[in-house]
């Protein structure tokens, strides 16, 4: 039998909980995420925008909320919009590849990875709003370099960018 969920604080997009001795945060309404890897003609997509949290730039996979606007919303469509909102790029086909959790003792959300392929410019990207996003096209073969000189000029790096470094990693 476990403990009840007791709502510690719940705001628009988050919610702290405790169970038992657990606390952790959830996003509201039981939002779901979709980080996509968007492969173009060699290269991949990157992003870098500022995270309040961690008080630094950091350098990610594009991504975005699945059905903050359009409850049912497929993670496909989600996919699709967040890539064009943020690099400006369309995607010809979007392929689901699963659903993994970021943090598991501390926040309950999970994400989808996605492959985005066929890809076409069609616009700036940068996001909404003031989401300031900056769009990085690179080589396959240089994300570990590239990944480190934005570590050596002070940026944070989203753990899914290990999904880019692993080969590099495991050699």
């Amino acid at each position: 039998m476990s403990d009840p969920v007791e709502i510690m604080w719940h705001g628009r997009f988050i919610v702290a909980k405790q169970e038992g001795k657990w606390e952790y945060v959830s996003r509201a309404r039981n939002i779901n995420a979709a980080v996509i890897v968007a492969i173009d003609d060699g290269h991949v997509l990157l992003v870098e925008q500022y995270r309040h949290p961690l008080k630094a730039h950091c350098l990610e996979l594009p991504a975005g909320l699945v059905g903050d606007d359009e409850e049912g919303e497929a993670v496909e469509i989600a996919a699709a919009r967040e890539l064009e909102e943020e690099t400006g790029y369309h995607a010809e086909k979007i392929e689901l590849i699963g659903r993994f959790a970021s943090s598991p003792g501390m926040i309950s959300e999970t994400f989808d990875l996605v492959r985005a392929t066929g890809l076409t410019r069609v616009g700036e990207g940068g996001g909404v709003e003031d989401e300031h996003i900056t769009v990085h096209r690179v080589p396959v073969d240089e994300v570990p370099h590239f990944v480190a000189a934005k570590r050596n000029q002070g940026f944070a790096i989203d753990a899914k960018m290990l999904l880019l470094l692993a080969g590099d990693i495991l050699r």
